[in-house]
């Protein structure tokens, strides 16, 4: 996910290294920081691999800094990592947010309607936190309090989602038939 970041955010816009770290951050949470020994090695890879390219800035009153763009060939990677993101790209929700931030990207409707119905056919699996006899457990059926919160906490969430993604993809479908 963190390449998919990396491309997205500079698909946005050229970027210095420490900007790129702030917004990556940002997008998954304190509790996933970005730390320099890794945003650094992959900026390297993709770098490497021709998806983006450095150049030297000036900088204002200090040492030169790096701009980092997305090349052609860093365009079309993300759009063919967007259109076809792993399983746990669907099913791990900071991956699906890093996949969703980016989507937008990909500009063909039914293309993004099809990872949309991934997430979809993922959603209405049943599923909880926590089971009893391979049965998945519901809020009421939980006497701790504090997994019922969190039974109840993921069932407005996804509920909440459920809702955006049939409306995202009604429109979607929309734009299609046009």
């Amino acid at each position: 996910m963190l390449e998919l970041a990396i491309l997205g955010f500079l698909h946005d816009a050229p970027l210095h290294g420490y900007e790129l770290r702030k917004r990556i951050t940002a997008l998954t949470g304190h509790m996933k920081p970005v730390a320099e020994s890794t945003l650094y090695p992959a900026i390297k890879r993709l770098e490497k691999a021709g998806l983006l390219a450095r150049r030297t800035q000036p900088g204002a009153g200090a040492a030169p800094r790096h701009v980092l763009t997305l090349t052609a060939e860093g365009q079309t990677e993300l759009r063919r990592r967007l259109a076809h993101p792993a399983d746990v790209d669907i099913t791990d929700e900071n991956r699906w947010f890093t996949v969703l931030a980016f989507l937008r990207h990909l500009d063909d409707p039914p293309a993004q309607a099809e990872v949309l119905e991934r997430r979809l056919a993922f959603l209405r699996q049943p599923s909880s936190f926590f089971y009893e006899g391979g049965r998945p457990l519901r809020a009421e059926e939980v006497e701790d309090p504090f997994r019922r919160g969190i039974l109840t906490i993921a069932r407005a969430t996804s509920q909440a989602e459920l809702s955006w993604l049939r409306r995202t993809l009604d429109t979607l479908r929309a734009a299609t038939d046009d």
